[in-house]
Parts: C-alpha cells; sequence; structure tokens
C-alpha cells in the first residue's frame, strides 16, 4: 500500500485545494458568542492565539441558526493532533480511523478534528466507489473509539499509510490531513458543513448550507450514491436527522436508499448499535422510528424486527413500540435515565413472541422457554447489531419476570418488587396491557401495590387479580404476553 494521491509522506498533508466559500459576516447571521460553550470558547481562543485556524463546525452551527441548543461543540483547525496535545493538558487522543484530540473539562469533552483531505471534487462529479474513488467512513467530527492509542496500537507499521480502505470502497483508515477548503468535501450533508470562524465571527459555507438550513433541507454533500457507498450508515445518519430535526430529505438524497441499504449488512455490529442508540435514546426514537419505517430502513439494521412488521403492520406489537418509545422520549425530555436493554425488548418483542408462539402452549409460561427464546431472537439480531452481554441480560429478565407478573402468588409477590429488574418488567407490562396484550386489572393491581403501604400490600396480597386469558390482540401473536395459567399441586391433607 502507498500513500493516499496528492499527500506528503511526513505528515499525511493534502496538496490539493478547492473551491473558496461565501462568507457570511457576523452581522448577517444568529450565531453568537454567549449561547456557545465557555469551554468551546477557551478552545478555540488557544488554538486562534497559537498561530492556527480555528472553527466551530457541524450540528453545533446547525442548531444555532435554527434556535436549538446543540448538546457538543465541535472544533476544527489546521493544528495535528500532537500538536493539539501540546496546547493543553487535559487532551487525550483517540480512535483508530480518525485520530482526534478530546479536551477534556470534567463532564464536557470539546472534540477537536484536523482538516481532512477532500475525497470529493464539486458536489456531482464524483465517480463511483468502485471506480476508485477515495472517501470518509463518518462524518469528519465522528470517531468510531473512545480509547486512547497510541501509533504503536494500530496495526500497520507503515506510518505513512494515511488511508486504507476496503474494496468496496469503504474507509477503514483515514488521516490524511488538509485544509479547510478540503475538509468541507468530507462531511456528509450540506447542513452540517458550515464553519464559524472565531478570528472574527463569520460564518464559511461552501456548499449553500446556510440554504438548506433556512429551507429546513437535508442534501447530502456530493453524489448521494458514492456518499452511502463510501458509508452506508450515512443512510441512517439521513433517517436520524429527517427524524430529530424534521428536515426533508433532498429527492436526490432519498432516491439511492432503497437500492443501497443492503450495504448496511458490512458494517461493524457495534458501530451499527451505537447508531441504534442515536436513533431511539436521544429524545426523538418515535418519530426515528416512523422513518425508519417509511424508508425501509429498519429491515436493514434489524431484519427479523422489519420482517415481522411486514408482516403485521399496523398491529398491537407495533403499537407497544411506537408508545414504548414515546415514553422514552418523554423520559429523556425530563433528563431520566434510558437503559438499552427496554429499548431492545421493544425493538424485539414482536419477533420473540413469534419464538414462543412456535413453541406448544402449555410451554409459555415456562421461563426456560421464554429464556430461550429471547436467545434465539438475540443471537440473529446481533449478526446485525452488537448489543452488550449486559444488556442483553437485563432483556431476558424483563421477559421471563412476565409470567410472575401475571400471575401473582400471595405474599411471593412483594418480594418481586424487590427484584433489580423488577421496575423494567413492570413498565413492560403496562405496555401490553395498554394495546390488549395482557390484563389491565392486572397490570393496575401491580400499580396499587406498589403505592400501598405495608398493611395495604397484605391486604392486596389476599385479594389477587383475575389472571390473563391468554388471548392475542388482532389475531397476532402475544407469546411472553398471555402465558397459560400454571395449575397448581393440591396439597395433601
Amino acid at each position: 500500500m502507498t500513500p493516499a494521491a496528492g499527500t506528503t509522506p511526513e505528515t499525511g498533508r493534502s496538496m490539493h485545494a478547492t473551491q473558496a466559500p461565501r462568507i457570511i459576516p457576523r452581522a448577517e447571521h444568529t450565531v453568537s458568542r454567549s449561547q456557545l460553550s465557555p469551554n468551546a470558547l477557551r478552545v478555540l481562543y488557544r488554538l486562534k492565539d497559537a498561530g492556527y485556524q480555528a472553527f466551530l463546525v457541524g450540528g453545533c452551527v446547525r442548531d444555532l441558526l435554527i434556535g436549538r441548543t446543540p448538546k457538543d461543540f465541535d472544533v476544527a483547525t489546521n493544528a495535528l493532533p500532537e500538536e493539539v496535545r501540546q496546547l493543553f493538558r487535559n487532551c487525550r487522543l483517540v480512535g483508530r480511523r480518525f485520530r482526534l484530540a478530546h479536551v477534556v473539562f470534567g463532564r464536557e469533552v470539546i472534540e477537536v478534528a484536523t482538516f481532512r483531505a477532500s475525497s470529493a471534487p464539486p458536489p456531482g462529479a464524483e465517480p463511483l466507489a468502485e471506480e476508485g474513488e477515495d472517501g470518509e467512513d463518518a462524518d469528519a467530527g465522528e470517531v468510531d473509539s473512545g480509547i486512547e492509542v497510541d501509533d504503536a496500537d494500530i496495526p500497520s507499521q507503515d506510518h505513512t499509510i494515511h488511508r486504507v480502505q476496503n474494496e468496496r470502497g469503504r474507509i477503514l483508515r483515514d488521516n490524511v490531513y488538509g485544509t479547510v477548503d478540503e475538509d468541507v468535501w468530507r462531511r456528509d450533508f450540506t447542513a452540517n458543513a458550515l464553519y464559524y470562524n472565531i478570528a472574527d465571527f463569520s460564518i464559511w459555507d461552501y456548499t449553500d448550507g446556510a440554504a438548506d438550513v433556512t429551507a429546513r433541507r437535508l442534501r447530502l454533500i456530493g453524489d448521494p450514491e458514492t456518499r452511502y457507498r463510501e458509508d452506508p450508515v450515512r443512510m441512517l445518519r439521513a433517517a436520524r436527522f429527517e427524524a430529530k430535526l424534521g428536515f426533508d430529505l433532498a429527492p436526490e438524497t432519498a432516491e439511492p436508499i432503497a437500492r443501497l441499504r443492503h450495504l448496511m449488512a458490512d458494517i461493524p455490529a457495534a458501530r451499527l448499535f451505537d447508531e441504534t442508540l442515536k436513533l431511539f435514546l436521544t429524545g426523538h426514537g418515535e418519530q426515528s422510528f416512523a422513518v425508519l419505517k417509511a424508508r425501509g430502513l429498519m429491515e436493514a439494521l434489524m431484519p427479523s424486527v422489519g420482517r415481522y412488521l411486514l408482516r403485521y403492520p399496523g398491529g398491537a406489537v407495533e403499537r407497544l413500540l411506537a408508545q414504548g418509545l414515546r415514553n422514552t422520549d418523554e423520559r429523556v425530555l425530563l433528563e431520566k435515565p434510558v437503559t438499552p436493554s427496554f429499548l431492545f425488548a421493544l425493538l424485539l418483542y414482536g419477533p420473540i413472541a413469534l419464538a414462543i408462539e412456535a413453541l406448544p402452549p402449555q410451554r409459555w409460561h415456562e421461563s426456560a422457554a421464554i429464556l430461550d427464546a429471547c436467545d434465539r431472537v438475540l443471537r440473529e439480531a446481533q449478526q446485525r447489531v452488537a448489543l452488550p452481554k449486559r444488556f442483553a441480560l437485563g432483556l431476558r429478565d424483563m421477559f421471563a419476570l412476565q409470567p410472575r407478573l401475571e400471575q401473582p402468588r400471595g405474599r411471593r409477590a412483594l418480594r418481586l418488587l424487590e427484584q433489580p429488574r423488577f421496575r423494567a418488567a413492570y413498565d413492560l407490562l403496562l405496555l401490553r396491557a395498554g394495546v390488549g396484550l395482557a390484563s389491565t386489572e392486572v397490570a393496575a393491581w401491580w400499580t396499587r401495590l406498589q403505592e400501598a403501604s405495608p398493611e395495604e400490600q397484605g391486604r392486596l396480597c389476599e385479594h389477587l387479580p383475575a389472571a390473563a386469558d391468554g388471548g392475542a390482540a388482532d389475531g397476532q401473536p402475544a407469546g411472553a404476553a398471555a402465558p397459560a395459567r400454571r395449575r397448581r399441586r393440591r396439597r395433601r391433607s
């Protein structure tokens, strides 16, 4: 392998330049320093005072222009990562595919990325990836690893190799540094390619991104098919921004998705887990679900879920999933904790229900059968989206507890209140009851039990609710939702 064309072996800096930007002066935009994180300002000014260019870039500039509060602030500069580390004692270098600097201020991390070389000529002029076009694997501000690395950690011993692609054009490693004029073409959407210059408080716009932000339009930079082939995750990012921002996908950006969504199968499962959390656990999960369905991306992300939804459209399980995501969005808005275990229990409820209902009805209530069904569905799902073991165990416990919740047994019910997974299992029971997959009387009884005093709890345990009737809703599988009643042995006199 050799260094990428147009770079110097010593630094990996590109020698190619592109068109000049439209510079929007401070008087013509609404971004103010008073809206910025004080720590981001510290980073920007220290880089500037050291003689480097320093820009806020990406989603934070976009969000400020539409009146949203950014969740983080990313910085782009012509300083190399090692030079950034020399300026900040509280800095660590992270990432293997893309070398980034993280400047840490307590719980806030300011990500500093060095300008990278252009991967694309002006929009519309790119060849397809299989014809040899170089490209990135993610937005220039995105990192695939949170661990600190040294050069020795990178498998290749030839450190003049700065860009490595696989045979399909997806970037495996890329540290080809360039200028701000080139860096813009590495970014994904025009709305994310605006640069706020701390030197004079202007915004640099190379791609008419400001106009797209005003029009609330999401448009890929360059040829959409090329960009999706470079990094198929961009299809999920498009869906996420469509859901999060309420932007409309430009027709040319939306058109290739149906043809190229199968490329998601080549993405590492751990990366798709991260993307799944961004889609569903950041406050816009319900809308993300709607967009993924409309774009046909649910089948690409989680095939078993996609197949179930196509087989039972608009039914009880889909309503359960939508309501669960709505509740999760509300928790995020209120800054309450959310967990991937509950998210994946919602997403995989339908496939797990099918797996349980494939068993003889007398086994539906058995914990071993339910756990086996969970494991089989999880194994298939994890071929596409990795789920860490601690979250998979949480999901299994939630499903295994459903029969015990549906058929409380006297004072033994009080022991369930002490189970670590009780609250999550109870929340799942409430959702199921709300769509007809469990007894509303049983769900209400558990609600009263948790709110009651110890004396009242004793009385409630003596007056148990009627068990679920075992029926499915809308003719769809109920799975663990309606276990058969367990016959109790008579005590010998």
